[in-house]
């Protein structure tokens, strides 16, 4: 089985400063259900790994995270996509649990799950925490430019924001890509010399 775990805000949809916390205001970023019908197309099999904290916090209840699901999945739907499934932490940081990313419980979760080997599943995320997490877990780590990390991005034609402080805190062997559709391009086409790559130094 080709498994692969994603993040949802900033990867998947466009991030907020606070929640999405209803249908309303989940809006997908541009490519990115096509990228997850071309990585189903090409046998991959997706789900979701996401911290929910405002269910936590009280900001919203699991019937408006629901909600904001469905919309999703209709979403994918009307591009030939799909996500197998969603799992989320919803906890408040100081419940200090092992579900929130960058702790490595959502992970184990899938992989217990599936029945398949985290070292063989790929993680891929715009924030720190959710590479983090997909390192402790055993997986292989991705970092997209967008959401939380699109401010590394550099000038126009290059990759990277050079010497940026993130870059010291990303797990070793962590390979940066500019998007979601890029990192399904990488994903794809791991037959093929793959351009662009940034590899963080061991």
């Amino acid at each position: 089985m080709k498994l692969l775990i994603l993040d949802r805000d900033g990867t998947l949809n466009r991030n907020r400063d606070d929640y999405v916390a209803s249908p309303d205001e989940w809006e997908a970023l541009p490519g990115a259900l096509e990228a997850v019908a071309r990585l189903n197309h090409g046998g991959w099999r997706v789900v979701l790994a996401t911290n929910q904290s405002g269910i936590g916090r009280g900001t919203f209840d699991i019937a408006a995270l629901n909600a904001v699901h469905a919309k999703m999945h209709r979403q994918l739907a009307t591009v030939g996509a799909r996500v197998e499934a969603v799992f989320f932490c919803p906890h408040a940081p100081e419940d200090a649990c092992h579900c929130r990313k960058p702790a490595p419980g959502l992970f184990e979760q899938i992989g217990r799950r599936f029945g398949v080997p985290l070292a063989q599943v790929p993680a891929a995320g715009n924030a720190l925490r959710h590479v983090h997490a997909a390192a402790a877990a055993g997986c292989p780590a991705h970092l997209l430019l967008t959401g939380k990390s699109e401010h590394l991005r550099a000038a126009p034609g290059s990759l990277l924001m050079a010497n940026a402080p993130e870059l010291a805190q990303l797990p070793p062997g962590t390979q940066v890509h500019d998007s979601l559709p890029a990192f399904a391009d990488w994903l794809l086409a791991q037959d093929e010399p793959a351009e662009g790559r940034v590899v963080a130094p061991n």
